[in-house]
């Protein structure tokens, strides 16, 4: 079983995936492995993701988590879908508290020191800062970081391929969030994969 630290310390950016297409599922993945992006985030906004994660799983080399996990509930269900890891665009008591009693590798979203807080008294220390450019972007994260030493993020939402290496520059940061290196529409495999290795080169930080 993976904890989430070590699966945000895969790869310096994590893809956000929404699969509208089951028969999408597994040459997005495919291509993003080979790529080398292994760790894919398939959100769970529409009715194919549970299976598309199974799908996905498949791919040698793909670690897949489930995105947009509300509830224990659904929480309950990627586990059930193999998923090896969960994000959250929030956190709350119960759905916090289901993670750490099911030893579950959750990086639950913060926006504010009252999150992160939230999150500590949780027993959790690694969180996904979102979302991110309409909150500050990187000085509100910094601010933030300045205060919780202990703590490690992943900021998504509003990430490009310019700004993501600036934020992975600061030791805070394991990773960013970013939905650009799969283009809306049918997937262009061949494209996946150039974005995938340009994201794969970005530089982090030494963080310890």
């Amino acid at each position: 079983m993976r904890d989430i630290d070590s699966v945000m310390r895969l790869a310096p950016v994590m893809p956000v995936l929404v699969i509208e297409d089951i028969a999408d599922a597994k040459p997005i993945a495919e291509a993003l492995v080979a790529g080398g992006l292994n760790v894919l985030e398939v959100t769970l906004r529409t009715p194919c993701a549970l299976e598309a994660i199974k799908i996905m799983k498949e791919v040698p080399g793909a670690v897949v988590g489930a995105g947009t996990v509300l509830n224990p509930k659904m929480l309950d269900q990627a586990q059930e879908a193999g998923c090896e890891f969960f994000v959250s665009p929030g956190l709350t008591a119960d759905l916090g508290k289901h993670a750490v009693a099911q030893k579950a590798a959750l990086l639950p979203g913060v926006a504010n020191a009252a999150d992160v807080m939230t999150g500590l008294d949780l027993g959790l220390n690694r969180f996904k800062f979102f979302p991110a450019e309409n909150i500050g972007g990187l000085p509100a994260l910094k601010s933030m970081a300045s205060v919780f030493r202990q703590v490690r993020f992943c900021p998504t939402g509003g990430i490009t391929p310019t700004s993501a290496p600036k934020y992975l520059e600061n030791p805070s940061i394991l990773c960013v969030g970013g939905s650009w290196v799969v283009p809306a529409g049918k997937p262009d495999v061949a494209k996946i994969t150039a974005l995938a290795k340009e994201a794969s080169a970005f530089k982090r930080a030494a963080v310890a």
